[in-house]
């Protein structure tokens, strides 16, 4: 098995003040159908388990955490800083993470936010596959591990065992240029698995192996579910899917971490001092400009003799002689 080496000079975790300090490719408009998706399943009463498979840094699953409900479970399975399987999964990783990716730095980003972690297994997912995941316990799938074809493929076949008949599939990077695997694995789902298309981001595809219908007339509804966002249709291979674009012009606020207090009267005090120095170093300035402004002419006048050529110097003291 070929090590990543992703923890070798992996830097010491930052504590996040708020949810954007997190980084990660979880742009607004994907964590706003996130909210909708499962705020419309608690609204129609769908209970059950999370699944994430492919964590980064934490800043999608933290979203997710927000919507565990009582009796419910959340499951995080990713690599972090393990050895990947294989040696083309651990290029891709060095490739993509560059010693970034640690499970202390998921753990610090998701206990800013939550009291607890999520059940987290680290290893490939392609050990969910073991059926450790109970069949039809969860509501929400978010797969966003590897993006070699083969992955994407087993994952998504966990995804199926996993959900319940009306539970969401969100499949990330199903249209990258540099992620044709997950392409050909998601639609692949689509065309011969079964997999029914609710709606496209940029990216991410939103899918169920239930009935999309209820889930694409709210969202033709209500325009996307907020102000800014917009729908359109599509039609492929006879099944009608959405595309979600635009972006809500006001996402709703996520609970600052239990550090923003503290990290932000920092912030504040290194401001304070670095305002002080500048101050400091501006009274200097004008002092030492004063102290030039008031040296007798006489100096200043021979600061300016010792800069003109000798021909000038010359001339210039035959012409007071001669007065």
């Amino acid at each position: 098995m070929t090590g990543t080496g992703l923890t070798a000079e992996a830097p010491k975790p930052v504590e996040p003040a708020v949810l954007g300090d997190v980084p990660g490719w979880f742009w607004d408009l994907d964590r706003h159908a996130f909210d909708w998706f499962l705020d419309r399943q608690e609204i129609t009463g769908l209970t059950g388990d999370l699944l994430e498979l492919g964590a980064y840094l934490g800043r999608s699953a933290i979203v997710l955490g927000r919507h565990l409900r009582d009796g419910e479970k959340f499951t995080v399975c990713d690599l972090f800083d393990s050895d990947a399987p294989d040696e083309e999964n651990a290029a891709e990783m060095v490739m993509s993470y560059r010693r970034t990716l640690t499970r202390e730095a998921f753990e610090t980003n998701y206990l800013a936010f939550h009291d607890e972690l999520p059940t987290l297994i680290q290893a490939p997912t392609s050990v969910l596959a073991d059926g450790r995941i109970k069949a039809g316990s969860c509501r929400f799938v978010h797969v966003d591990a590897s993006h070699l074809y083969e992955h994407v493929a087993g994952d998504i076949q966990v995804a199926r065992a996993a959900l319940k008949p009306q539970g969401v599939l969100v499949l990330d990077d199903y249209r990258s240029a540099h992620t044709p695997g997950v392409a050909a694995a998601t639609w692949e789902a689509v065309f011969n698995h079964g997999l029914r298309p609710i709606c496209l981001t940029e990216c991410k595809f939103y899918g169920t192996w239930g009935d999309p219908e209820p889930l694409q007339r709210e969202l033709l509804r209500s325009s996307g579910g907020a102000d800014g966002c917009h729908v359109s249709t599509d039609t492929i291979a006879g099944q009608r899917v959405l595309r979600l674009g635009g972006g809500p012009n006001r996402s709703p606020d996520f609970p600052v971490s239990r550090h923003h207090d503290r990290i932000a009267e920092q912030a504040e005090l290194l401001a304070a001092e670095d305002a002080a120095e500048r101050a400091a170093q501006d009274l200097a300035d004008r002092r030492a400009a004063a102290a030039a402004a008031r040296r007798p002419a006489t100096v200043a006048r021979k600061a300016a003799l010792d800069l003109l050529p000798p021909v000038f110097v010359g001339a210039l003291r035959r012409a007071r002689r001669q007065d």
